[in-house]
């Protein structure tokens, strides 16, 4: 997906509507010309509504959304007639989709079904009309209630890509590579740090007609947790990994080293990453002897599952995908999903 059509976060105002006022109102017949109160109830006012939908991948629809009105609701009138509801407003946005609240920061909903439907902002109850007040005590009430009024305010939609599998490792560590070699995606490929500047999805087939999705999303540089490089713009699509590949270059300088850096980084930005499973795979493995494999694991951390991979050459790579369908479908017995 192109940079400029990739928009996984805006702010935008929102404001629900307000509820119609009841009617103050008496009937006149033509018998009775005191026939008592009649007034209706005002309408509800229309709420603003998200509703998730599978093909959209992106927030780019709604980046010239800058402010977002649901229609208030009617007065209601004689006869007991309530006013007519206001429009719902529903915004449809991808799947990973997070509402917050600009100013609180407090998360207000979260899509991740496709046809989900959330109300966000609900809209204002409409007022009682002087009908509802009437009593023994009380046979003609002056007084209706007005219109509640609507949910108004500035608010963040956020998208964090949801995937089974994350690529995770330094700019230029082959993810795209291994994405277009085990997937039908075809990212931007170069030998030059930060090709990737959006997360690309892929579709990996397994064994028969099972498959799983893989996100290649841009690369981790030192002080990303701080926002350093594109920083929290990277690192909160992981969050929605059930899986994290780590892909450490064989043509690293220090293997032991780097898969620390990015370790640190996931730490610092949210502990709770590191309680997913974690697989590292040596990307680039095609031109290492077995000599110069053994010193490589001698280097990596001991209890997490390796591998050594080249999407050049297509080694290892059925290893890895049964390593990962392993486990994903351990992540999934032990959640029930």
């Amino acid at each position: 997906m192109d940079k400029a059509n990739f928009v996984d976060y805006i702010r935008i105002f929102c404001r629900s509507g307000k509820g119609g006022a009841g009617s103050m109102h008496f009937a006149h017949t033509k018998f009775n010309a005191n026939a008592g109160p009649d007034g209706g109830d005002g309408g509800r006012g229309g709420h603003i509504i998200l509703r998730g939908n599978t093909q959209l991948w992106t927030l780019l629809h709604l980046r010239y959304y800058k402010h977002v009105h649901a229609e208030d609701g009617e007065r209601g009138s004689g006869d007991n007639c309530t006013g007519r509801s206001g429009k719902d407003i529903i915004i449809e946005v991808p799947l990973g989709t997070i509402a917050k609240d600009a100013e609180t920061g407090e998360v207000e909903a979260e899509i991740l079904e496709d046809g989900q439907e959330l109300i966000w902002l609900p809209g204002g109850i409409g007022g009682r009309g002087n009908t509802y007040f009437k009593s023994p005590t009380n046979q003609a009430p002056e007084y209706a209630q007005p219109g509640e009024p609507g949910i108004e305010g500035y608010k963040y939609l956020e998208l964090k890509v949801l995937a089974d599998v994350g690529l995770v490792g330094f700019p230029n560590a082959g993810k795209s590579t291994l994405l277009s070699s085990i997937s039908a995606a075809k990212p931007k490929i170069a030998n030059y740090a930060f090709t990737t500047l959006t997360p690309q999805l892929g579709m990996v087939a397994y064994r028969g007609e099972q498959s799983f999705c893989m996100a290649d999303l841009p690369g981790i540089i030192e002080g990303a947790a701080e926002g350093k490089g594109l920083g929290h713009r990277f690192l909160r699509h992981i969050e929605r990994n059930s899986v994290l590949l780590f892909l450490i270059p064989a043509d690293s300088e220090d293997h032991a080293k780097e898969f620390k850096i990015l370790h640190h980084e996931l730490e610092q930005y949210n502990p709770e990453l590191l309680h997913k499973k974690i697989i590292i795979a040596v990307s680039k493995s095609d031109m290492l002897d077995d000599e110069l494999k053994a010193e490589i694991v001698k280097e990596l951390p001991e209890g997490i599952p390796h591998l050594f991979i080249s999407s050049v050459t297509n080694q290892g790579l059925q290893q890895l995908k049964d390593e990962l369908w392993t486990a994903l479908n351990e992540k999934n017995e032990l959640t029930g999903r």
